[in-house]
């Protein structure tokens, strides 16, 4: 009776036991199906708003943050705010967009620390814009800044500042960064002790520097850029501030291989600006340590004054006539560039190019894109021209108006030679109607 007593009890243990463990085992199932079925949106994992932040544009990130607590937190997380672009024009003279004052308020106050890749681009030509992204700049003490760009969309904007005003607003960025590897500050007032400055707190850091059109700086000062950062490799000026010494110095040991080399030459007034001659000796050692880099030229001058340029070989890649120019240049341009990859011309006037476009044709090696405006070929020239370049002509932008038929080809006939010789299909461009 006893032993029976026992096993009755041990048995009822077990279905207790066994009782307690399916319903254990319901919960977990309904808790898991209560889950799947009403989530809980707000208390979503926090990467998983961010990113979905990061694709969103501001107006519309700063509409979610005001969903919940959770997003609100979201929005102000750091990484939402390495990257901000500062739009800047005058609301009561213009309808284009512009950065919303209490933003900017609020990204001062609580992101400045945050910020490493800023622009200010200032919409309008308007002195006030130009002075309240100057007030920004001023007021980033605590920022660690690795990108810097100053952008007028229409010019002069900077340029009409008083220059301590603007030259005190960037010194701020340059002394308290102190890891600087980008800055583009084309059409300002820049000048050759800021720039001493800069190389002081950011020479182990800068990569890119892009300074056009920056009246107030000497080859002295971009000389010093050049001695200091030796990581330097893109650099973009105007064509006053390039010498030979400033070549030599890019060209030393210590100096990385430079990527990238933007020169403008321009001329406002015809006649009133002389320009220098660079020598090939340094044009040879810069190309000697540097046998990779792209050399971009972009040439705004009038007629006369191109005496200087193209007397002898020079390492350009990218070549761009912004203005007329004539025949003679233009056959200077295949006997002295044989590195030439692009060529761009603008306008040439009423003299056919066919014995200059083959002689480039023929001495360019390396030539795969060519775009002609205002200038005259005759058809078979320009066939002559494809069929010696052949299919390395990636890119062939020619107005129809630029091609002369005569006895041997056609405007009709003339886009199925170039094809062949393109190995692709081919039309000259043609002026809109409207």
């Amino acid at each position: 009776m006893k032993r029976g007593r026992k096993t009755n009890e041990a048995n009822s243990s077990s279905s207790e036991d066994t009782t307690e463990k399916e319903s254990k085992r319901h919960k977990i199932v309904e808790k898991k199906t209560t889950v799947v079925q009403s989530p809980d949106w707000a208390n979503l994992l926090q990467d998983i708003i961010l990113q979905v932040f990061q694709y969103l544009p501001l107006l519309d990130r700063a509409h979610a943050s005001q969903v919940c607590r959770s997003w609100n937190q979201v929005f102000h997380m750091p990484d939402l705010w390495r990257c901000f672009e500062f739009e800047l024009n005058q609301p009561a003279t213009s309808n284009l967009r512009t950065t919303h004052p209490e933003l900017i308020k609020q990204i001062i106050k609580r992101h400045s620390n945050h910020l490493q890749y800023v622009s200010f681009k200032v919409v309008d030509s308007s002195k006030e814009s130009a002075e309240a992204a100057c007030d920004i700049l001023s007021q980033l003490v605590n920022c660690s800044l690795k990108t810097l760009g100053l952008i007028s969309t229409a010019r002069p904007s900077f340029m009409d500042l008083p220059k301590s005003h603007f030259i005190s607003a960037l010194t701020v960025v340059f002394v308290n960064s102190k890891s600087l590897s980008s800055l583009k500050i084309d059409d300002t007032p820049v000048d050759d002790p800021s720039l001493k400055v800069l190389v002081a707190n950011n020479s182990d850091t800068l990569k890119l520097l892009k300074m056009s059109s920056c009246p107030h700086v000497s080859p002295a000062g971009i000389l010093c850029v050049a001695d200091q950062c030796h990581g330097l490799r893109e650099l973009a000026l105007n064509y006053h501030l390039l010498s030979d010494e400033l070549l030599l110095a890019l060209s030393s040991e210590k100096h990385v291989r430079l990527e990238h080399l933007r020169i403008d030459v321009v001329s406002e007034n015809p006649g009133q600006t002389q320009f220098h001659t660079i020598q090939k000796s340094s044009w040879d050692a810069f190309i000697k340590h540097s046998p990779k880099v792209n050399l971009v030229m972009y040439f705004f001058l009038y007629e006369e004054e191109f005496d200087p340029f193209f007397r002898y070989e020079i390492p350009v890649t990218h070549l761009y006539f912004g203005r007329s120019v004539s025949k003679d240049v233009l056959g200077r341009v295949g006997m002295t560039c044989p590195r030439l990859v692009e060529l761009v011309v603008c306008a040439n006037g009423l003299r056919p190019l066919d014995e200059e476009l083959i002689c480039i044709a023929e001495r360019c090696k390396y030539l795969s894109a060519v775009g002609l405006g205002e200038c005259e070929v005759s058809c078979s020239a320009f066939v002559e021209f494809v069929k010696m370049c052949g299919g390395r002509l990636s890119q062939l932008s020619i107005m129809e108006e630029v091609l002369i038929p005569d006895q041997k080809y056609s405007l009709e006939q003339i886009h199925w030679e170039v094809s062949k010789h393109l190995g692709r299909v081919w039309f000259p461009d043609m002026m809109p109607t409207w």
